[in-house]
């Protein structure tokens, strides 16, 4: 199982900011990765964009790379999936759905790939390519 740390450090990089040391006293919220596959991801006007579908960890860093959504398709058929920087997705565990800031118009227009057809083995340009569709900075 694979365990997402919601601290002050992870707030502070997405942030963009440098950061800060953590204190033995900091709270420190922990979710399971699947416990946030199938929930729903909705945009700032609270319009579906689709389901998280994984979540994508780089081996070298340690940290999530990247999330795939699902979007489009009729019950599940023909649905695409998309890359999108975890730095884009905010968890809104009050209202137990993530939020990104993007319009379905950008995220249908955006690089995707099928159900069977997934990425082999990302190159850092091919990561790159979907941090910057975004408008997103990989660490």
């Amino acid at each position: 199982m694979v365990n997402l740390i919601l601290s002050p450090a992870v707030y502070g990089e997405r942030m963009g900011k440098e950061e800060p040391a953590m204190n033995d006293n900091d709270h420190v919220a922990m979710l399971s990765a699947s416990s946030l596959i199938g929930t729903e991801v909705v945009n700032l006007h609270n319009e579906s964009l689709g389901k998280l579908e994984e979540v994508m960890i780089d081996l070298a860093t340690g940290r999530i790379g990247y999330a795939v959504l699902s979007f489009g398709g009729v019950l599940g058929i023909g649905n695409k999936l998309f890359a999108v920087p975890w730095a884009s997705l905010t968890v809104d565990e009050k209202h137990k759905k993530i939020v990104m800031d993007a319009d379905r118009e950008r995220l249908k227009n955006a690089p995707g790939f099928d159900r069977n057809n997934w990425p082999q083995t990302p190159n850092g340009l091919w990561v790159r390519q979907v941090y910057d569709y975004y408008g997103a900075e990989y660490r």
